[in-house]
């Protein structure tokens, strides 16, 4: 059974802080990025009970480790409603694996989102797929699509946050024995079931403090997600729900002109007009 590293079988408590991480620490949020934290770290500590079958040989979950970043992120640029919510499924291995920021790619996060925090690496992790943090050299391809599209449109990155804001569903990372990440929907129906109840009550309270007008799925995994919390009634507001191109360079779809393919379903939605 796999677990995620450094941390024990039982649920755990809110990450704890090095001195280092406690001087990185964004000043008391307001009270939507406080629910949002909190949404957070009770997520953390859900997933931290369960245990995985082969395939899945490691679990990495940025928000313990990384949770210094993760913090700065949702205080400097979550702290207020937004218009629009964007939903991911779970981290990437160049992206939120290693900054802790939703399609974090280390570029976007630390030039245009401003956002640096030390990363404490977990005990155990898979030789090909270390913890390297901000030093990562590697970039996150879906990251670099997502925060370059949003750099273009936007300019800067308060002026996208200003109406936006983006999430994961599932803040896992899993890892196969060769290094291949797993993504959620491959997990077993057992294993799932019990994940999706965890993330989906993240995502009830996560969508409750920030009160969108949309909610677009990145993807058609998240926009099923988002569709089955609001079906079930966990968010009391109407909330509309969509769906963009996930950019991945998995889809051939999406090497095809991924930006342009958001702006056209963006403009068709009417969330945005088409630039």
């Amino acid at each position: 059974m796999a677990r995620r590293p450094g941390t024990p079988s039982a649920a755990v408590a809110p990450p704890i802080r090095s001195h280092d991480e406690e001087e990185a620490r964004e000043p008391d949020p307001a009270p939507v990025a406080a629910a949002l934290l909190d949404a957070a770290r009770t997520l953390s500590g859900a997933l931290a009970a369960l245990e995985f079958a082969p395939p899945v040989a490691h679990v990495y979950d940025p928000l313990r480790y990384a949770w210094a970043s993760y913090e700065q992120y949702v205080s400097r640029y979550g702290a207020t409603r937004k218009r629009v919510v964007l939903l991911g499924m779970n981290p990437g291995p160049f992206g939120m694996m290693q900054t802790g920021v939703p399609f974090g790619e280390v570029a976007a996060v630390r030039d245009w989102m401003g956002i640096r925090a030390p990363i404490v690496p977990p005990d155990r992790q898979h030789p090909k797929r270390p913890i390297e943090g901000f030093a990562c050299p590697r970039s996150e391809v879906s990251g670099r699509r997502l925060w370059g599209w949003a750099a273009e449109r936007f300019g800067t990155a308060e002026a996208f946050f200003a109406e936006w804001f983006v999430l994961n569903y599932c803040p896992l990372v899993f890892l196969e024995g060769s290094g291949r990440n797993l993504t959620p929907d491959r997990l077993p129906a057992a294993e799932l079931k019990a994940v999706q109840e965890a993330c989906d009550r993240h995502l009830a309270a996560a969508l409750s403090a920030l009160a969108p007008q949309w909610a677009i799925g990145v993807g058609g995994f998240a926009e099923k997600r988002l569709r089955a919390v609001l079906t079930a009634g966990q968010v009391a507001r109407t909330v509309r729900v969509g769906q963009i191109l996930h950019p991945s360079p998995a889809s051939p779809a999406a090497n095809r002109g991924w930006a342009e393919a958001v702006d056209t379903t963006l403009a068709a939605l009417g969330v945005m007009a088409k630039p």
